[in-house]
């Protein structure tokens, strides 16, 4: 046996199992890390305002305290007013469902020519095994309800406490990063975090200001028609359409249209079209507006980004992909050479061709040009003219 086989073999397994302690550990701290990366995108997009509030000579800590102090009442006025309109229409809805199963039941006996009555089916129902079954099922899951809540509580709290940090350290943090890197690395570490800042804080400022619009124009239709609770569903609609990516247009829409269904169902039509049609005008003319100087990206590439954030990190890489992507995109555009493109009508879309020549005209003009056929070019007469020999 060699000398060297035996150390060999010891640093193998000792390799092997770094590599396994390393997958356990980084199976069991992905949430944490999750949640530090949802917390660093949001210390980048409060860094402006922090950073403003502090060269007037405000100290960070108070300035992120303030910022947060803000983003906290503006949720919480949200969900209280979310709240009250769901449980209005809760109650309103409890209160009439005996109408709305009368109108049921004399439709189907109208209809059907059936004998039923309200009291048959309610006893019928209080009393059938699925209802049963659905009550304990309920029973024991109330406490995986509240586990999810308090988790989610955990993880809010989380976020904010890390998020917190990262802005109110921001400088120390720079330079704690910046003193293990040579000058040069150094400029190239502050460009992209000046870089991230901008995209980050300027993809989410330009969202809330789309949300704003799109709110108050909803809540212009919705005070027309005169659907209750219009304040707290134009606020649904504003923020749900612009921080849910792709889809999330068509889901702050749907709850519009459900309470707008109970007043008239061609109300509820209204809605629709509406939502479609100001999506439409969102996607073509005010957002290039807003977005061409903040997240400068494709449509297409903002799709692919958002559908690879969603496939790797759910709803959260769903919302961090555009101004990660933006980010990526502004800093590797620094060392990418661009040349100047030829004035060629083909770039422009424009292919200039005979009038009335097909394709395959062409094809067969391009096969019988001189050279593509050796045996016609032997048979044609040479034409006359002095000829050059070697």
């Amino acid at each position: 046996m060699p000398a060297w086989l035996p150390r060999a073999m010891v640093l193998a397994l000792a390799l092997y199992a770094c590599f396994r302690l390393g997958s356990w550990a980084f199976d069991q701290l992905i949430g944490l890390l999750i949640n530090v990366l949802i917390a660093f995108f949001l210390a980048l997009a409060i860094e402006p305002a922090v950073g403003r509030m502090s060269a007037r000579g405000m100290r960070r800590g108070l300035a992120t305290f303030l910022v947060f102090l803000v983003i906290l009442i503006a949720g919480a006025g949200f969900v209280v007013l979310l709240g009250s309109m769901l449980a209005g229409q809760i109650v309103e809805m409890v209160e009439e469902f005996p109408k709305y199963l009368d109108s049921v039941i004399n439709w189907v006996n109208q209809n059907f020519h059936t004998d039923l009555s309200r009291v048959e089916v309610q006893d019928s129902l209080l009393h059938s095994d699925w209802l049963q079954k659905y009550v304990q099922n309920s029973a024991t899951g109330v406490l995986d309800v509240s586990t999810t809540v308090l988790g989610g509580l955990f993880r809010l709290l989380t976020i904010s406490l890390f998020s917190f940090y990262f802005a109110a350290d921001g400088p120390r943090l720079r330079r704690g990063l910046c003193s293990v890197l040579p000058p040069a690395r150094q400029a190239e570490v502050l460009r992209a975090w000046e870089i991230a800042v901008d995209k980050t804080g300027g993809y989410l400022y330009s969202r809330g200001l789309m949300a704003l619009i799109s709110g108050i124009a909803h809540y212009i239709l919705l005070v027309f028609l005169g659907v209750p609770y219009a304040p707290a569903l134009a606020v649904w609609v504003g923020l749900v359409s612009q921080f849910i990516p792709t889809i999330g247009t068509y889901l702050a829409g749907a709850l519009p249209m459900l309470i707008a269904f109970t007043i008239a169902p061609w109300y509820a039509l209204w809605v629709l079209g509406f939502v479609v049609i100001y999506q439409q005008f969102e996607n073509y003319v005010l957002q290039p507006k807003l977005t061409s100087k903040t997240v400068d990206i494709h449509p297409a590439v903002a799709f692919g980004s958002v559908i690879a954030g969603t496939a790797l990190m759910g709803a959260v890489g769903a919302l961090i992909a555009i101004p990660a992507v933006a980010t990526l995109q502004a800093f590797l555009g620094a060392y990418v050479k661009r040349y100047d493109v030829t004035d060629d009508p083909r770039v422009h879309g424009r292919h200039q061709r005979r009038r009335g020549e097909s394709v395959f005209s062409r094809l067969r003009g391009a096969s019988r040009a001189p050279g593509n056929n050796d045996e016609e070019d032997a048979e044609r007469p040479e034409a006359p003219g002095p000829r050059l020999r070697a």
